[in-house]
Order: structure tokens, then C-alpha cells, then sequence
């Protein structure tokens, strides 16, 4: 007599999965589906009629600068941001600093990377505008005059430099993980061939990190890119950057075209989805090594 076949098993979905239902409705209903309705709005005339008309308004002189103007001050102030983290993150993973040191910084780099906005902006007129604390003090004790060498905190260089506050402690987490990943056998090894300390980096660990390194420099573009609020109450209308001109479009106004500015956010959701995508893959690409 022949055994009877076992029926089946049922599918059961696990009910981990319902937790993540709340993370999804909220992405769904702040992330993606306003992203969708800018996307729409880029292609369509107030009367809804399809249109090209908002995306070639992007190609003229005067929105092309703001874009120049926002690439440039996202780029340098990554790219600083980058190399003074990662000199900081080196220093409490690698370095001889004494173990107290790394959890203090690691934790005001939490604080500060999400310190942005109007706060930040304040801080730094408080600290270098033309009556801040530290103007007043070069110019008190020390007899120099920070302005009258060209600096501005409410243009390109003010910008950048107030931009690195939440960049370098972003940087410091992100790379502090991948510098903890490199192994000491790595080291030992290179050690035991001769290598010299410099050798060891240039040959090794920086090929290992660069990956990372070039993911972090992409996403940490996207993090000042999108910045809004800071540039705002910093600089107002005095450097056009796309994040004032979208404002400036959608606001309301008069002279206001909401249907520009959607296509100017397009524009942003572009830009930045080409950095975290570059992020995301580099990123893919490091873990290879660090497992």
C-alpha cells in the first residue's frame, strides 16, 4: 500500500513584515507620493494640458547659474567634509588617540549631522557675521579685520563653510564603521612584506576604502544639494541657489510659478537620485571587502 502524499505546506507571510507596514504608508504618503505629484506637475500646464515647456525653462541662463552655483557649493563642501572626517575617523579607529575620545565624538556627530535649518544659520551669524562673537574677538584682541579680507558668511565661501558643520560629523559615521572593518591581519601582513605605514595605505586600505570613500563623497553632494532651510535663512535671496529659486516659485507670489518650480524640484530629484544611486552602489561594492 502505497504512502499517502503529504499535502502541501501553506504560505504564511511572517508577521516581522507588519512592522515595516507603518514605515511604508509613511513613505508612501510623504516620500513617494509627493515625489509622483512633482513629477506630474513638471509635465503639465496650470490648466493640465502635457507640456514641455517647464522642463526647457530649466535650460535658461538664469536657473542653469542657480544649478552651477548649487553643484559647486555641494561639491566642495563634500569634498572637504570628506577629507576632514575621514582624517577624524582615522584618528579615533586607527590612530594612538586614547579610547575616551571616540565615543564623545561619535556621539556629537550624531547631534551635529542633524543639526541644520534655521539653527545652524543663527549659530553662524552669531559666531562670523559682521557683529558675531568670534568677528568681534580677531578683531578686538588680535586687530584683524575678518571682513575687510573678503570673507562673507552670506556668499559662496559662508555657505560651504557653514554647510560643513553637519558634513564632516555625516562623514565621520559613515566611514568610522568601514575604517573599524579593515583587518589588522591586512596590516600585519603588509608589515611582515616590508611595507612601510605609507605603503600599507596607499596600496591597501585606501584601494579597500575607495569605494566607500567615493559613495560617501556622492551622498554627502545629495545632503547639501537638498538643503534648503540653512541656505535661506543664512544667505535670503542674496545667492541663488536652486533650493531659494524652487522656494521663490512655489511660495505663493505674484511673480510665482508653481509649475516651474516643479519642474526646478525635478530637476533636484534628478540630481540627488544620480548621487544616492552612485552612493548605493559604491557602497555595495565596499561591503565585498569588509565582510
Amino acid at each position: 500500500m502505497s504512502a499517502r502524499p503529504a499535502a502541501p505546506a501553506k504560505a504564511s507571510i511572517s508577521l516581522a513584515w507588519v512592522g515595516l507596514l507603518p514605515f511604508a504608508l509613511f513613505a508612501f504618503l510623504f516620500l513617494i507620493l509627493p515625489t509622483m505629484f512633482i513629477v506630474v506637475g513638471a509635465f503639465r500646464t496650470p490648466e493640465g494640458a502635457f507640456t514641455l515647456a517647464n522642463v526647457r525653462g530649466l535650460f535658461t541662463p538664469s536657473i542653469l547659474a542657480a544649478f552651477w552655483i548649487s553643484i559647486r557649493v555641494s561639491f566642495w563642501s563634500a569634498l572637504i567634509g570628506c577629507l576632514i572626517g575621514f582624517a577624524m575617523a582615522a584618528a579615533i579607529t586607527v590612530g594612538r588617540l586614547p579610547n575616551g575620545a571616540r565615543s564623545p565624538l561619535l556621539t556629537f556627530s550624531g547631534v551635529a549631522s542633524n543639526f541644520a535649518g534655521v539653527p545652524l544659520a543663527f549659530a553662524f551669524l552669531a559666531t562670523l557675521g559682521r557683529v558675531g562673537l568670534v568677528t568681534i574677538l580677531l578683531r578686538e584682541w588680535f586687530g584683524i579685520n575678518l571682513y575687510a579680507t573678503g570673507f562673507n558668511l552670506l556668499s559662496f565661501a559662508g555657505l560651504t563653510l557653514t554647510y560643513l558643520f553637519f558634513q564632516i560629523p555625516l562623514m565621520i559615521l559613515i566611514v568610522t564603521p568601514a575604517l573599524d572593518g579593515l583587518r589588522r591581519e591586512w596590516s600585519e601582513a603588509a608589515q611582515i612584506l616590508g611595507a612601510t605605514r605609507f605603503q600599507y595605505w596607499r596600496m591597501v586600505a585606501l584601494p579597500i576604502l575607495w569605494p566607500t570613500l567615493l559613495g560617501t563623497l556622492a551622498l554627502l553632494f545629495a545632503n547639501s544639494f537638498g538643503a534648503v532651510a540653512t541656505a535661506y535663512a543664512l544667505t535670503g535671496s542674496s545667492l541663488s541657489i536652486v533650493p531659494i529659486l524652487l522656494y521663490a516659485q512655489i511660495r505663493g507670489d505674484v511673480l510665482g510659478d508653481p509649475h516651474l518650480g516643479y519642474a526646478l524640484a525635478f530637476g533636484m530629484i534628478f540630481v540627488t537620485g544620480v548621487a544616492n544611486a552612485i552612493y548605493m552602489w559604491m557602497r555595495a561594492r565596499s561591503e565585498k571587502w569588509i565582510r
